[in-house]
C-alpha cells in the first residue's frame, strides 16, 4: 500500500512561521528550526492555557524529543500560527493534536522574549500571543511525540512552585499565567 501525503508525519520544524518586528507586524517567514537557532529570530507563537471548573489550569510536561525545553512543565500547549493563519485557529489544531482536547478559545494578551536553551543549543525568541479557554471535561489524551505528561494544579500553587523551582518549569510559562490571570474572567464559569 502507498502512503499517502497525508499519513506521513509533518516536520514541524520544516514548518514556516511569520517573522515580526518590534511592534509585532508580520516582515516575512523563516522555517521554524532557523527561527530557533540561536539567538533566535523575533517570531509569532501562542501559548493555550486553558482552566477548568475550579479554576486551576492545566499544564503539560514537554516531551524528551522537543526541540527546545524538553522535559519542561509548561502551559497547556503552545506553537506557531502558519503565516496568515489567525492565532486562535492555529491555537485550536495545536490543542487537538497534542492533547485530544477542544475548547472556545480567545486571545488574552501579548508578550515578548528571548530564552536560550543550553541544554539543546536551541532559542526561543518570540512575540507570544497568550490564549486562554475553559475546559469542557474531556479528559486530555496527550500525543506521546509532544507531551509526556499533564497535571491540572491550582494557579496559586503553580506560582510558589514557579518561584521555588524555575528550573523544572519553561522560561515562558510565569508570562502566560500572569496574562492568564488577568483575562481569566474572559472564560469564567
Amino acid at each position: 500500500m502507498t502512503e499517502k501525503p497525508a499519513d506521513r508525519p509533518t516536520d514541524r520544524e520544516a514548518l514556516l512561521v511569520e517573522l515580526v518586528d518590534d511592534a509585532g507586524r508580520a516582515i516575512g517567514t523563516s522555517p521554524v528550526a532557523l527561527a530557533h537557532q540561536a539567538p533566535g529570530q523575533l517570531h509569532r507563537a501562542f501559548s493555550v492555557l486553558l482552566f477548568d471548573d475550579a479554576g486551576r489550569v492545566l499544564l503539560q510536561r514537554r516531551a524528551a524529543v522537543k526541540t527546545r525545553f524538553p522535559l519542561l512543565w509548561a502551559n497547556t500547549c503552545c506553537g506557531h500560527p502558519a503565516p496568515g493563519e489567525t492565532v486562535v485557529d492555529a491555537a485550536a489544531v495545536r490543542l487537538d493534536q497534542e492533547l485530544g482536547l477542544t475548547a472556545d478559545l480567545v486571545e488574552a494578551g501579548v508578550f515578548r522574549y528571548q530564552a536560550a536553551d543550553g541544554d539543546t543549543g536551541r532559542a526561543e525568541h518570540e512575540w507570544d500571543h497568550v490564549v486562554i479557554g475553559k475546559a469542557d471535561g474531556a479528559q486530555p489524551r496527550p500525543d506521546p511525540a509532544e507531551v509526556a505528561d499533564v497535571a491540572w494544579v491550582d494557579p496559586d500553587v503553580l506560582r510558589v512552585r514557579l518561584c521555588d523551582d524555575p528550573g523544572s518549569y519553561s522560561p515562558w510559562l510565569a508570562s502566560v499565567l500572569q496574562i492568564a490571570d488577568r483575562s481569566h474572567h474572559l472564560v469564567a464559569r
